[in-house]
């Protein structure tokens, strides 16, 4: 993901000269491409992921569309006061991007699980959470960001994961993206790099004949369409590497409380049981553990 997130952006800030990218003194054999096609559009802020933010911000007052760039939970809690006031408040087109959501850095314990970023950016009320399923998506939901300069957050996943797409799907927010045809009744619906996950349930007596969708943009202001999408089924089951409370599995039963009185809708959430926040281990083993693979 992160290889076509860097690609796409190089393609994108060839054609707008406004595109910046800043980082927190990582992403080497990442960030290269840009450095060398844009060195007056790239900067390496240091170890200081607050100041980074905050440079951001100044950038994007300025006109400029600033991408920020760091692992996991650096670029988001670390700088949750200069997300919330400088961006997010003024309506700022920074755009914070982290790699290895969820458990990819499992290996690196806790300080680099990235399992409670959904529940601290979608209380913010106007930022955009791009998570993208796989590489295509990667650079679907990197052009829509760019067309729509506003305060994002895309979160990627670390290296490695494969197309599920065919093509480069059409992506806005709130809007499915279909990744597997099956039951018309019934469906997995992901956000992130857990479609691969979502296929192995798919496997299962249970949820053989399930369909699957992907969500890649979400925000607290694309929540009343949720409603309607959700009609169409009678079971739904949502999937995250993310824990539980407040992740994406409780935005959608929020979104979708109306129905599940009136309607009776049947929507499991499948998230990280809290018991991982204490463990080390690979990405696989730890998604295991936390009840999100396939035993």
């Amino acid at each position: 993901m992160r290889n076509a997130f860097i690609d796409e952006l190089v393609k994108q800030a060839r054609e707008n000269e406004k595109i910046a990218l800043v980082v927190g003194d990582l992403g080497y054999k990442v960030v290269e491409p840009f450095a060398t096609a844009f060195p007056e559009r790239f900067i390496n802020a240091g170890v200081a992921e607050q100041n980074m933010t905050g440079l951001a911000a100044g950038l994007a007052s300025e006109g400029f569309h600033v991408f920020t760039y760091s692992i996991a939970n650096f670029p988001t809690f670390r700088c949750a006061e200069q997300i919330r006031n400088d961006i997010d408040y003024h309506q700022l087109p920074v755009t914070v991007v982290t790699v290895g959501g969820g458990l990819a850095y499992g290996n690196l314990g806790y300080s680099h699980h990235a399992i409670q970023d959904y529940a601290l950016i979608r209380t913010m009320p106007n930022m955009l959470i791009a998570s993208p399923g796989d590489p295509l998506e990667v650079r679907a939901t990197l052009q829509y960001l760019v067309d729509h300069p506003q305060p994002s957050y895309l979160r990627l996943g670390k290296a490695g994961e494969p197309n599920f797409n065919s093509t480069i799907p059409v992506v806005k927010p709130g809007e499915w993206v279909s990744i597997h045809k099956g039951d018309e009744d019934k469906c997995i619906l992901c956000t992130g790099a857990t479609i691969n996950l979502a296929m192995e349930w798919l496997k299962t007596e249970a949820y053989e004949n399930y369909s699957i969708y992907s969500l890649p943009l979400w925000s607290m202001a694309s929540k009343e369409m949720q409603a309607e999408k959700a009609m169409q089924f009678s079971k739904i089951v949502t999937i995250e590497d993310h824990l539980a409370d407040g992740g994406f599995g409780s935005w959608f039963l929020e979104s979708c409380y109306p129905l599940i009185r009136t309607h009776n809708l049947d929507i499991t959430c499948k998230a990280l049981d809290r018991k991982v926040c204490g463990m080390v281990g690979t990405q696989g083993y730890l998604n295991h553990m936390g009840g999100i693979a396939v035993k």
